[in-house]
C-alpha cells in the first residue's frame, strides 16, 4: 500500500534514540513527564535511578533536582542508548550503566527513588521487574512509572470500525504489555509496594502531523493490512481521511506512584 499523503505521514521509522527524544520535547511528552517529576519528590543529597534510561532525556531535570550531593543512575540494556546518553554522563552526578531491568545492576536497598518510563510496555516478565525495583528501594522509598494503556487510543473516524480495527491490532500485535497502564497498580502491590496514587495523564492531539510523529500511522496501517486487520481499501479510506479532514485522537497514560 502507499501513503495518501506522504507529506502528512512519515513512512519511514526514525531511529529509537531520535523518537525518544523529539517525543520528550512534545507538548504530550513534557506534560506527563512533569507530573512523574513531582511525583518523585526528589531533593538535594536522593540517589535516583532512571530504568530504560533511553538517550537520557530526563537525566538533566533528575540530576538537577536532586543537586547538590545526589546521584543520578542511569540504567538501560541498549548500549546504543547509553551512547546517545553519554554527553549527560559528563554532569557530576550523572552516571550510566548497562543492565537489564529484570537483574539490576544495583545493590540491594541503594537508591531511594526509582523512575520508569514507558519501559514497562516492552518488557518480557513486568513482575519480576517490579520485584527488582522493590529490592533496590530502600525502605520508605518511591518508584514512579509512567505507561500507556494502548485500548485507550481513540481515533475520530466516520468509519468506527476502522478506528476500532487500528486500535485492535496495536493491543494485539505491535505492543508487547499493551494493557500494562492499568495493570501496574495490581502488579506493584504484589510485588510489595503500596500504591497511594494513580494520576491519569490523557493527551490529546488535534494535529494529524504531531500525532503521527507519536503513532506512526502509515507504517503501522501498512503492518495491520499485512496482519490482517484492515484491507487494502479500508486503510486507504482510514488514511485519507486523517490526512484530509479535521483530526481528533487522545490515548490515556497513566503515572503509577509507589512506596517500597
Amino acid at each position: 500500500m502507499t501513503s495518501a499523503d506522504a507529506s502528512v505521514f512519515e513512512t519511514t521509522r526514525p531511529a529509537s534514540a531520535d523518537y525518544l527524544t523529539r517525543f520528550a520535547a512534545s507538548d504530550a511528552g513534557r506534560d506527563y513527564k512533569g507530573r512523574m517529576l513531582d511525583a518523585l519528590d526528589l531533593r538535594a543529597g536522593l540517589t535516583v535511578l532512571d530504568a530504560g534510561c533511553g538517550p537520557g532525556a530526563d537525566l538533566p531535570a533528575l540530576a538537577e533536582a536532586v543537586a547538590p550531593g545526589g546521584t543520578v543512575i542511569g540504567v538501560d540494556h541498549d548500549q546504543e542508548m547509553l551512547d546517545a546518553a553519554a554527553p549527560t554522563a559528563a554532569h557530576p552526578c550523572v552516571e550510566l550503566r548497562r543492565g537489564d531491568i529484570h537483574a539490576l545492576p544495583l545493590d540491594d536497598a541503594s537508591v531511594d527513588r526509582a523512575r520508569t518510563d514507558r519501559v514497562m510496555q516492552w518488557v518480557d516478565d513486568p513482575a519480576r521487574a517490579l520485584a527488582e525495583f522493590h529490592r533496590v528501594l530502600r525502605p520508605g522509598g518511591r518508584l514512579v512509572m509512567g505507561e500507556p494503556d494502548w485500548d485507550t487510543l481513540a481515533v475520530d473516524h466516520p468509519h468506527p470500525s476502522l478506528s476500532r480495527a487500528y486500535t485492535r491490532h496495536i493491543t494485539d500485535q505491535v505492543i508487547r504489555n499493551a494493557a500494562i497502564g492499568r495493570q501496574l497498580a495490581r502488579l506493584a502491590t504484589d510485588a510489595g509496594f503500596r500504591v497511594p496514587e494513580v494520576i491519569p495523564a490523557t493527551q490529546v492531539f488535534r494535529d494529524v502531523r504531531a500525532a503521527d510523529r507519536v503513532f506512526g500511522f502509515e507504517r503501522t496501517t501498512r503492518r495491520a493490512v499485512e496482519a490482517g486487520y484492515l484491507s487494502e481499501y479500508q486503510a486507504a479510506v482510514w488514511l485519507h481521511h486523517l490526512a484530509h479532514r479535521p483530526f481528533f485522537a487522545s490515548a490515556t497514560l497513566y503515572v503509577v506512584v509507589a512506596e517500597a
